[in-house]
């Protein structure tokens, strides 16, 4: 029922169901009265996200057809710009693991409708909201908002994407029947002026199906990022049909649309791991589905940060998310299908007036996994003195990252400074995000984003000394007041009270080709020696080990007695570990691996360990800690 009292019931095909007349349309999807059509038809959307940057492309068709399995009708994606261009100076990629087009094919191939969401910020717990940093990275720019040096970056941006999207469409025989504008906006800013533009940009560039907005289930959310003449649609993940009560006031005649319903939640590292009840999920998905809405899965697959993709939020300090993504979806990021599936799919069935169906054998069974093994990690070249052997850029105040042309990564500062005899603290005004500091290569500790400008003390003989810091970028923030922040050290040092100036920096590329950061290091080897002093007395640096299989499957990579940093296999950046969890385990899909010799590289920021597992299963945590949403 809804507020109204007003029944809305639906069709066995899963549609609304209602006499009155279908609409005149030209868009796939048109919708009147509150009720959705297709090509004129009745309909409901039943969706479910996956991100093509989170999963392997020979992994693609098989997370879809899983996708089919659950019972949905429509799969549901955001396109992550920095994944296509993270380079100013390189045109946006759309070939091979970045074939938006191929990923969108697929899914309409295997029957699925495609809602596709280009932002161009798209929050999703991703780096930067999906932008490139150096597109942002103007401080003149008002990030979001209708300024022209904002919308002239994204204008360039659109006319490399659009023209990717628009031959999908339904109405060209593609499988695109919607197209979001901007997202979440109420969440953020209320320019509608620039709404508007976003609107126009996606039109002008052949954008014919339907477009809408999304924003928080709430009076407040939609005043800022609802438009008048534009469908809005919710994210939330409870209390459905109070939203769906909000929605009937304050949009009439507009079917009520969850684009995202959180069956599930994401991670932080050195918080809690975060689980959400099947059966709890699926009740709540049922109050949408109870009456007529339509329901998007955030997220029904979420797949792996890879890289270093993975965001972070802030809420007085920086909370980095943690490199999976599975965030407790129904199928998990190996692809297995989980109780919450399985309620899910009883849910989807029952609203689309279908039987049950077997689910085919294949998606049944669980993937082949690496039988359990160890292996050796022996020690390379030690982080300082590779950090050492790169070029240094030189300048009065450090520099940030965005000043140096580096967007993820680490910054290497030096310099030298008068230090007091006896104590001393140093300070960083403006860290972001982790630094780790020597004095006279001595190691002096760790600071942070929240503890940088109270500074670490040091005791010392006075006079001139040798100040190291090395900051890591430990993922841009993707949603908030803070969205666009810059990375390292964007304003000072201080001995005391007193800055210190004049220094060199020496960025670190981890996204580089493998084979040219240990170039670097073997550069540092012949120049320095191969062992390091007491510049890295707790073993930071690379680590190397071979892998020896038979035949590839999926595995779970653990670094017991490592604490934190960045592991490649067979030279793909895989991702971030950190010992202070809640994820412990890395998931290596199948298609990283070769049969026979596969080399495992580690980048220890901390202090290493001596050799590596593959377990058979995923470590994400402790299950317990539940699921719990504050709509504002």
């Amino acid at each position: 029922m809804t507020s109204s009292g007003t029944a809305r019931t639906s069709s066995a095909s899963g549609s609304a169901d209602s006499a009155a007349p279908a609409p005149a349309y030209a868009q796939a999807l048109s919708y009147s009265d509150r009720l959705l059509f297709k090509n004129g038809h009745p309909h409901r959307i039943i969706a479910g996200a996956i991100h093509y940057f989170r999963v392997h492309p020979q992994q693609w068709q098989d997370r879809i057809d899983r996708l089919v399995a659950l019972g949905v009708n429509t799969l549901d994606t955001y396109v992550a710009w920095n994944f296509h261009q993270p380079y100013a100076d390189v045109a946006p990629d759309f070939t091979g693991w970045k074939d938006l087009a191929k990923f969108i094919t697929l899914a309409g191939d295997a029957g699925l409708d495609v809602i596709v969401r280009p932002g161009p910020y798209i929050c999703a717990e991703w780096d930067n909201g999906g932008f490139p940093s150096w597109a942002i990275s103007d401080p003149e720019m008002v990030l979001r908002s209708s300024d022209p040096l904002f919308t002239n970056a994204v204008e360039r941006w659109f006319d490399q994407l659009l023209p990717v999207i628009a031959p999908l469409q339904a109405c060209n025989g593609g499988p695109v029947i919607a197209v979001q504008i901007e997202n979440e906006y109420g969440s953020y800013g209320d320019d509608q002026k620039y709404l508007r533009w976003n609107r126009k940009a996606l039109l002008d560039r052949g954008i014919t199906e339907m477009l809408f907005t999304a924003d928080g289930g709430t009076d407040y959310f939609l005043d800022g990022g609802a438009l008048p003449d534009t469908w809005a649609a919710a994210t939330l993940g409870s209390r459905g049909e109070e939203a769906d009560a909000i929605w009937e006031r304050r949009r009439p005649g507009e079917p009520f649309f969850t684009v995202e319903f959180w069956n599930g939640w994401f991670d932080h590292w050195g918080e809690d791991h975060h689980t959400r009840a099947g059966v709890e999920a699926a009740s709540e998905a049922k109050k949408i589905l109870d009456v007529d809405g339509s329901i998007c899965l955030y997220m029904a697959h979420g797949g792996t940060n890879f890289g270093l993709g993975s965001g972070a939020n802030h809420d007085g300090a920086i909370q980095p998310t943690i490199t999976s993504y599975d965030s407790d979806a129904p199928i998990a990021e190996d692809g297995r299908l989980t109780e919450k599936f399985h309620a899910m799919r009883e849910a989807f069935f029952a609203a689309s007036g279908r039987e049950l169906t077997p689910i085919p054998e294949h998606l049944e069974r669980p993937a082949p996994v690496i039988p359990a093994c160890s292996f050796e990690l022996s020690r390379g070249v030690a982080l300082l003195d590779f950090i050492r052997a790169i070029k240094p850029v030189s300048s009065v105040k450090p520099l940030s990252f965005e000043k140096l042309g580096l967007d993820r990564g680490l910054v290497h500062y030096s310099a030298s400074a008068v230090l007091p005899a006896g104590e001393a603290t140093i300070k960083i005004r403006g860290l972001h995000d982790r630094a780790y500091l020597w004095v006279d290569g001595s190691y002096s500790g760790v600071l942070t984003d929240a503890n940088g400008g109270t500074g670490v003390s040091v005791t010392t003989g006075g006079g001139l000394a040798a100040l190291e810091i090395l900051v890591e970028n430990q993922g841009r923030i993707n949603y908030g007041p803070f969205f666009g922040q810059g990375k390292g050290i964007l304003d000072g040092v201080l001995i005391n009270q007193r800055y210190v100036f004049h220094w060199d920096q020496r960025p670190v590329n981890l996204e580089r080709p493998l084979a040219e950061l240990l170039n670097v290091a073997a550069d540092s080897v012949a120049s320095t020696g191969p062992v390091a002093t007491e510049s890295d007395p707790a073993g930071a640096g690379y680590f190397h080990g071979e892998l020896h299989i038979g035949e590839p499957a999926d595995t779970y990579l653990a670094l017991p007695g490592f604490g934190k940093g960045v592991v490649w296999v067979n030279g793909f950046l895989l991702g971030r570990f950190w010992e202070v969890g809640p994820q412990v385990t890395l998931y290596i899909p199948a298609p990283l691996l070769t049969a026979g010799v596969n080399k495992i590289t580690v980048l220890e920021l901390e202090h290493g360990g001596t050799h590596g597992e593959l377990l058979e299963e995923a470590h994400l945590g402790l299950v317990g800690v539940t699921y719990v949403e504050d709509l504002g």
